[in-house]
């Protein structure tokens, strides 16, 4: 192969990449949107709303968190972090608690009301994948979930290299 031959192969791949790439943001768009609002459904029959929902989920992955933590993690200012907790706590979803390390520092605390509703939600949620997937051949669902890391992983990766030159 000449390296003319090569450059020709790259500015190919170069076009179809550009065409692709304008395909993928809207279709992940529109994807991201339908579950968004199938979510927002299924949070209808629950006491807990879609922030909230976020919120006891990172409690959930990360353990105990304060409200700094739990703020950075839901990208919402810490006022807004402390009333979301409030009503979160009234509804017994979650508690505060003094960590034993330093008794001067409160984490955030999932009951099991708040463990519950998640991992209820997550099932119906995962039921609705389930249904929209079930004309899917396995072997393209296993590929799709593969893609799905491959660009979850990417990303990622893109963050954490942003946050080291910021």
């Amino acid at each position: 192969m000449k390296d003319n031959d090569f450059d020709e192969e790259c500015v190919q791949l170069s076009k179809r990449t550009i065409t692709v790439i304008p395909e993928i943001e809207k279709e992940l768009r529109y994807i991201s949107g339908i579950i968004k609002q199938q979510g927002r459904e299924i949070l209808n029959h629950y006491p807990i709303t879609p922030q909230q929902f976020v919120a006891v989920q990172w409690l959930l992955e990360k353990g105990d968190l304060t409200i700094g933590e739990l703020s950075d993690h839901i990208h919402l200012a810490c006022s807004t972090t402390t009333d979301l907790v409030d009503r979160m706590e009234k509804n017994n979803l979650v508690e505060r608690v003094k960590d034993p390390k330093d008794r001067r520092v409160v984490r955030i605390h999932v009951l099991e009301k708040g463990t519950h509703i998640i991992h209820e939600v997550i099932e119906k949620r995962q039921g609705y994948l389930e249904k929209v997937l079930k004309n899917v051949p396995e072997e393209q669902v296993e590929t799709l979930n593969d893609l799905l890391h491959m660009l979850h992983d990417e990303m990622r990766s893109i963050c954490d290299q942003e946050k080291e030159t910021s």
